[in-house]
C-alpha cells in the first residue's frame, strides 16, 4: 500500500480575473475550489492512474472536514488526525495575468496530535511506500520528517521525500527510495546554478552519494533527469503545451513516476503500454526507469496544462508523445 502524508492540507480557492487593482473592489471572472496539499495531490493523481493510497495528516474545523470529505469522494482512503481546535487553511490564488497567492497558516498541532499520527504509522508494513511531501508547518518540529523515517526505519518501507533545503538533506541518512528536487531546489542545496541536464546529473549524484537511492530532478521546459538506483542516468524531454497551472505539477510527477515503477505485467501475452500496466497494479514487479520517467513527465505536464490536477486521459495523451 502507498501512504501519503500531508501535514498542512488546504483548500485552494482559485480566482480568475482580467486584472487585479490594489486598493479597490475587484470582481472575479470565475472561481474554482480544489482540496489538497502536496501529499493529497499525489494521492489524487495516483488514483487517476489506478493506484490506491491512504492519505494521512492533520485536519481541523469545518474546512478540515470538507477536505476529508472531498478526498473520500475521490475514492481515496483517509486516516487523518482530527485536531480539536483551529481550522485547516484556505489558500487564495489570484490569476490575473500573473498569479498571486495568499497561503493560510493552518491550525496549531499539539504534541498529542503528533503522537496520534505516529500511532497511525504503525499500520505500515514491509514493502509499503510512504510519501512525505511539502514543507513543514511552523508549529511542528523542524525534524519531523527525520522522526517519521526513524520511527518506520525497521519496517523496510520505501520512503519518498519531496522537500527542500535542510528538510531534504537531513533525511538522506535514512536512504530514501526517491527524492525529487527541481533544478532550482537542487542548485540551492549546493550553491550552484543548474541549467543543463549535465548540471542536474552532477549534483543529483551528490545526493545519491549522501544516501538517496533514486534522484528525480524536474527542469520545467527542459524536461527531467533521473539518476537511478541501477547507476544509470535517464532523461526525458518536456511535454508540449500551454502552461495554465503552477500548482501540483511536481506532485503529479512523483505520482506518475511511482505508477510507472508499480506497473504490473498482465501476463496474458498482450503488448500493453506502461499506462495500461499502471491501471492494473498490485505490487512492484518491474523497475523500468525510462518508462517510469516518461509517465512522471506526462503526469507533471498534464497538471501544468490543466486548471487542476492531471486527469488520466491527458496523461495518456502526453505519454504517447514522449
Amino acid at each position: 500500500m502507498i501512504y501519503t502524508v500531508t501535514l498542512n492540507p488546504a483548500i485552494d480557492y482559485v480566482v480568475h480575473m482580467d486584472k487585479l487593482a490594489h486598493g479597490e473592489i475587484n470582481r472575479s471572472r470565475s472561481e474554482n475550489i480544489y482540496f489538497g496539499g502536496k501529499g493529497i495531490n499525489v494521492s489524487l493523481v495516483l488514483k487517476e492512474l489506478g493506484l490506491s493510497s491512504v492519505a494521512l495528516g492533520f485536519v481541523a474545523g469545518f474546512t478540515g472536514l470538507a477536505i476529508e470529505e472531498e478526498v473520500k469522494k475521490a475514492g481515496i482512503e483517509t486516516d487523518f488526525v482530527r485536531l480539536k481546535e483551529g481550522y485547516s487553511r484556505i489558500n487564495v490564488k489570484i490569476k490575473a495575468g500573473q498569479e498571486t497567492g495568499i497561503n493560510g497558516q493552518g491550525p496549531c498541532i499539539t504534541n498529542e496530535a503528533i503522537n496520534d499520527l505516529f500511532d497511525k504509522l504503525n499500520r505500515l508494513k514491509e514493502g509499503d511506500t510512504l510519501i512525505l511531501a511539502g514543507s513543514i508547518p511552523a508549529m511542528l518540529p523542524k525534524d519531523i520528517y527525520e522522526k517519521i523515517l526513524e520511527y518506520v526505519k525497521d519496517k523496510n518501507v520505501r520512503a519518498v521525500v519531496d522537500a527542500t533545503g535542510d528538510l531534504l538533506l537531513h533525511v538522506l541518512k535514512y536512504k530514501p527510495f526517491l527524492v525529487k528536487p527541481n533544478n532550482y531546489e537542487l542548485g540551492e542545496l549546493f550553491g550552484a546554478t543548474i541549467e543543463t541536464g549535465e548540471d542536474a546529473e552532477k549534483y543529483a549524484r551528490k545526493l545519491q552519494e549522501m544516501g538517496a537511492r533514486n534522484v528525480l530532478v524536474s527542469m520545467a521546459e527542459k524536461g527531467a533527469v533521473l539518476i537511478a538506483e541501477d547507476g544509470e542516468t535517464y532523461s526525458c524531454g518536456a511535454c508540449k503545451g500551454e502552461v495554465r497551472n503552477s500548482v501540483g505539477a511536481g506532485d503529479s510527477m512523483v505520482a506518475g513516476f511511482l505508477a510507472g515503477l508499480y506497473g504490473e505485467n498482465l501476463g496474458d501475452g498482450r503488448d500493453v503500454s506502461l499506462v495500461e500496466r499502471a491501471m492494473n497494479v498490485s505490487e512492484v514487479q518491474t523497475c523500468d526507469y525510462e518508462q517510469a520517467l516518461k509517465l512522471g513527465t506526462a503526469a507533471g505536464g498534464a497538471t501544468a496544462f490543466s486548471d487542476g490536477l492531471a486527469k488520466k486521459e491527458m496523461i495518456e495523451l502526453l505519454f504517447q508523445t514522449l
